[in-house]
């Protein structure tokens, strides 16, 4: 697994017509949605994967539709669609080196044990996770204000398969087992008594 920037790693923006794609989410004459599908590999797809079988079937009072292209990566609810896509880039804002980097003034909030950058995109609210090896991202159209509630939603599902990244994991080594003495805890100094 790769380190994140210490700022909350996340995922790259995406192309301009990429995002008109994500951000429509688009209804085909059948009734399902259109939505650029991420293509996650390795441990990323497999936590991907998880996250899909425990994702609920209403966020924010929205029915979950059905994709054209069915996928364990994304998820969509009511119309106009409230998108989750799994396994996606860091944001440029996080992106170290990219000319929309500035991680100092990134906009993050968290929900219920799930850090979120937030981006503001043409009618919509973009989230994605940090502090996360796998990075997903929820874009909420304006009409749901506020934006946020849907990831009260999601929250959970993300915190039980996502994990952590190593730099923001409890290290169980750290910790003074049940019953134990906080002081009998190696702490990488000698103690002489």
């Amino acid at each position: 697994m790769t380190a994140h920037p210490p700022a909350a790693a996340v995922r790259r923006a995406l192309p301009p017509a990429a995002l008109v794609l994500l951000l429509a989410a688009c209804s085909s004459d059948s009734g399902t949605a259109d939505v650029r599908v991420p293509e996650p590999g390795g441990e990323a797809a497999a936590a991907c994967r998880a996250l899909a079988e425990d994702l609920p079937d209403v966020v924010d009072g929205q029915e979950r539709r059905e994709l054209d292209e069915p996928s364990p990566y994304a998820a969509v609810w009511g119309s106009p669609g409230i998108v989750l896509r799994c396994g996606v880039e860091t944001p440029a804002q996080l992106t170290p080196g990219s000319a929309e980097y500035d991680a100092a003034h990134a906009d993050v909030v968290g929900v219920n044990e799930v850090s979120w950058l937030l981006e503001e995109e043409s009618g919509a609210k973009r989230f994605t996770t940090t502090e996360r090896e796998v990075l997903v991202e929820m874009t909420v159209p304006d009409s749901y204000a506020p934006e946020v509630n849907p990831l009260l939603d999601v929250a959970a599902p993300i915190d039980r398969h996502i994990p952590l990244s190593e730099l923001y994991r409890q290290d169980d080594q750290d910790t003074p087992e049940d019953g134990e003495d906080p002081g009998d805890a190696y702490d990488g100094h000698e103690h002489h008594h």
